[in-house]
């Protein structure tokens, strides 16, 4: 009878309103942490995702930089390096430069345009 009694009492306990709201409190702070655990995991495979492309730009960068060294250690690829850097020229070659007219032909509208004042003062020089 003492165990029936015991028994009853360890349901009472389980029933009474005060474990039932300290329970459901408990789940309501289960789920809500699960809710935040699934948002840690997606920005950490969206991070991942991120990591990844930098990581295969980053192996490509390399490829092209190890491309250019292995260039540099040939004569050919250390002449063209400095011609590019430089501007020199291989004795009994001639170089062309090209100068941009753009800014000259700024210049030459900003003086036509100052005003009359300006027209007539340039009309009579």
């Amino acid at each position: 009878m003492r165990n029936f009694q015991k028994k009853g009492r360890f349901e009472n306990i389980m029933q009474s309103k005060p474990f039932l709201i300290f329970f459901g409190v408990l789940i309501l702070f289960f789920i809500f942490s699960m809710f935040g655990f699934m948002n840690k995991m997606e920005d950490t495979s969206k991070n991942r995702k991120i990591v990844e492309d930098k990581i295969l730009e980053l192996e490509k960068s390399k490829e092209k930089l190890n491309s250019e060294i292995s260039k540099l250690k040939t004569e050919k690829g250390v002449e063209e390096s400095i011609r590019e850097k430089f501007g020199l020229a291989k004795e009994g070659e001639n170089m062309i430069l090209v100068v941009d007219e753009k800014n000259s032909l700024i210049e030459g509208k900003k003086t036509n345009s100052n005003g009359f004042f300006s027209f007539l003062k340039n009309l009579f020089k």
